[in-house]
């Protein structure tokens, strides 16, 4: 009985598992079959395989071959397996010594002539394979510079099916299309800059009030609603938030990293302290939003942001239902998504920030001399943010329109470098402070710590706040977060009255 066997690695989610994966040829007629819980692009990897093979030289069976992957309780998909069942299968057939695959992760998609393609996903297979205590990984040429991203790995890099049969001894006739596998899917160091690095918030005409407030959101990690005009800079000063935001440390960039591998977009980013930045357009479906797929279910923008900024862009644009699925996740900082297959989890602890006009036509701010919408469509427009969606926001800001600009500034525009040291100040007083409760911030501190460590003068403002249902209790946690924030920020030990009335204040919109 010819048995060979070969190790790949699985993704539920981020959730990696050993896949074991043996071929058995045996006596039949000509039939090539994948058990296992495959999906369908891994059960076409029988042609795939068959044909990969034949280009190396390698005469396939003409008998019965079957191919196990174990555990099979669990589902498998795409193709990444692809060059795991070649292996097993060569090893079976007596062409290649599978003894020489032992504790070697296998992975790579094959092509019909037999080259190895790249795969997404493998920074959080390589960290699992490190946890196991897997020291060797082969993988395709193309992911060679993902591959050096994990260490503690010894990762070997082949271009064709070919190149595998000979490392593991054996014989193989094949040919490399000229210059095709040299092409790498990773960017140069230079161009993964340029692609992330954020703009500085100093090229913002004004706005100091809110850029002041955005400094706030990011010490703390509270959620953000900017309201105001067209042209205002609501925009411009969102997608510059990552650039004050307090760097990722090493554990968060190899999470913000994962995902981004899975997504297939590690490329365009690298390992970066740079917080991500999502910006869903307003016609985006829940799907898109939260993830969502046949078999197992991919991530969405919510997990893309994990660790930075969602953003959403004339929010009450998008439909009240994808709205209502961020209710979850912005409190338990992940989603749970269901499929006939499983449920998949993704992260999804993001910083959730908001940008509105304050009516349909965008104008009615101030006196509304120049707004053209009726009362009941200002009312209907801004009523798709939902109470339970609003409740969830820490800070709702009126952004008002720019009335002057001059040629040259009275004083400089505050810049990123200076409000993210401020930021990274407050961040390490935070952390410091709930360093047994293991919190990284104070958005995240529980209400009960929050009662219990405040000034009682300060919690009596916001009981005055309840009493005059200024506030719901659940936004009294929340104007106590922000006011801790606001110590933070201003060098004190706990919030006094000054930061809590502050607190309480941006809860609720001026207008």
């Amino acid at each position: 009985m010819a048995i060979g066997g070969a190790l790949s690695v699985g993704l539920i989610g981020l959730k990696a598992f050993i896949i074991q994966i043996q071929s058995f040829i045996s006596p039949g007629l000509p039939y090539f079959s994948i058990i296992g819980l495959p999906d369908a692009s891994l059960s076409e990897a029988r042609e795939r395989v068959k044909s990969a093979c034949q280009a190396s030289g390698f005469s396939w069976p003409q008998t019965r071959v079957t191919v196990n992957l174990s555990p099979a309780s669990l589902p498998k998909r795409g193709s990444s397996h692809d060059l795991a069942i070649a292996a097993s299968v060569l090893g079976a057939a007596g062409v290649i010594d599978t003894e020489t695959l032992t504790n070697t992760i296998v992975l790579g998609e094959v092509n019909l002539d037999g080259t190895v393609l790249g795969i997404n996903g493998l920074l959080p297979i390589m960290l699992h394979a490190k946890q196991r205590g897997l020291r060797r990984i082969i993988v395709p040429y193309a992911n060679k510079e993902e591959a050096q991203l994990a260490g503690g790995l010894d990762a070997v890099c082949i271009r064709h099916v070919g190149e595998l049969i000979e490392m593991m001894g054996g014989h193989a006739q094949y040919q490399l299309a000229p210059g095709r596998q040299d092409e790498s899917r990773n960017m140069t160091d230079d161009d993964s800059a340029a692609t992330s690095q954020p703009q500085d918030m100093g090229e913002v005409v004004g706005q100091e009030h809110t850029k002041w407030v955005l400094q706030v959101a990011a010490a703390g990690g509270h959620h953000l609603l900017m309201t105001g005009p067209p042209g205002a800079g609501k925009t411009m000063l969102a997608s510059r938030l990552p650039s004050i935001m307090s760097p990722l440390d090493e554990s968060e960039q190899l999470e913000v990293a994962s995902i981004r591998s899975l997504c297939g977009t590690l490329a365009n980013h690298g390992i970066s302290d740079i917080p991500p930045f999502e910006a869903p357009h307003h016609t985006a479906s829940n799907a898109a939003l939260v993830g969502g797929g046949s078999g197992v279910a991919q991530p969405g923008a919510i997990t893309r942001a994990h660790r930075g900024v969602l953003f959403m862009d004339e929010a009450p644009e998008f439909s009240p239902r994808a709205l209502q699925t961020l209710r979850e996740p912005l409190e338990s900082g992940y989603v749970a998504l269901s499929r006939a297959k499983g449920t998949t989890y993704y992260p999804a602890r993001f910083q959730l920030v908001m940008a509105a006009n304050p009516c349909p036509c965008g104008f009615g701010y101030g006196d509304g001399a120049r707004c053209t919408c009726r009362e009941k469509d200002r009312i209907r427009y801004f009523s798709r943010l939902s109470g339970p969606i609003l409740d969830r926001i820490d800070i709702q800001v009126d952004v008002p329109p720019i009335e002057r600009i001059t040629g040259t500034p009275e004083r400089p525009s505050t810049s990123s470098r200076d409000m993210r040291l401020a930021v990274s100040k407050a961040r390490t007083a935070a952390r410091e402070r709930f360093q047994d409760q293991h919190w990284g911030c104070n958005a995240q501190a529980a209400g009960t710590w929050l009662r219990e460590n405040t000034s009682r003068q300060a919690v009596e403002l916001v009981n005055q706040a309840l009493e005059r249902r200024r506030l719901s209790l659940r936004g009294a946690d929340r104007a106590m977060r922000l006011a801790w924030t606001l110590a933070d920020l201003g060098g004190k030990n706990s919030p006094g009255k000054s930061e809590m009335m502050q607190g309480i204040s941006l809860r609720t919109r001026a207008s």
